[in-house]
């Protein structure tokens, strides 16, 4: 965690350095809704979340800009696994709820007037893990944390439309690269997003 918050340290101190020095640079904040699942998850369905953090978006020229965003992100996936509860097979509903601080730095290229392609990697440390089972009318929940890989690594592909008054409306699907659990499983994030949010 210590080696987490120097890296963090020394990226927005950098990116703070570079904002000082670019004065074509605009500041945002933005929110959306996350439909996240799980590769390699058998029966696995989207687990609806959300994010919600500041963007920073610095233009090199009036086609290309850069753009660190600090997300926070809820992901995951839903379920459904069979028990063995007193011999007897019962289908559970079960609910792995991974939360996330996500770093990505997306590169945008305008094709016309507001319309951007987008792509980028993506860092996320993880925050929180659970998994929550339903079954018979009972509900568990067990914390996960401990079995999944602190740090997560992706790539992101979308697209943007930004109004001249600033709103902007964005579209990402994230391609997870890096395993979540820490031994055994191939498991990796698959996340579609859609944004709306605002640059002063």
């Amino acid at each position: 965690m210590k080696k987490i918050t120097l890296c963090l340290f020394a990226l927005f101190t950098f990116s703070g350095v570079a904002f000082a020095q670019t004065p074509n640079v605009k500041y945002g904040a933005k929110a959306g809704l996350n439909f996240a699942n799980i590769s390699d998850l058998s029966g696995s369905s989207n687990k609806t979340g959300f994010h919600i953090g500041g963007v920073a978006e610095i233009f090199i020229n009036e086609k290309f800009s850069i753009q660190p965003e600090l997300l926070y992100s809820t992901q995951g996936a839903k379920y459904d696994v069979d028990i063995d509860f007193e011999n007897i097979m019962v289908n559970a509903k079960s609910t792995i709820k991974l939360n996330y601080l996500n770093i990505p730095i997306m590169a945008k290229y305008y094709v016309m007037d507001g319309l951007s392609l987008q792509a980028g990697p993506q860092i996320g440390i993880n925050l929180a893990a659970e998994q929550e089972v339903k079954a018979l009318g009972q509900k568990m929940t067990v914390k996960i944390k401990d079995n999944t890989n602190a740090i997560d690594f992706g790539l992101n592909f979308g697209a943007g439309y930004e109004l001249p008054v600033g709103v902007f409306f964005d579209a990402r699907y994230n391609l997870g690269l890096t395993k979540i659990i820490d031994e055994g499983e191939t498991s990796k994030h698959r996340v579609f997003q859609v944004s709306i949010g605002y640059k002063f």
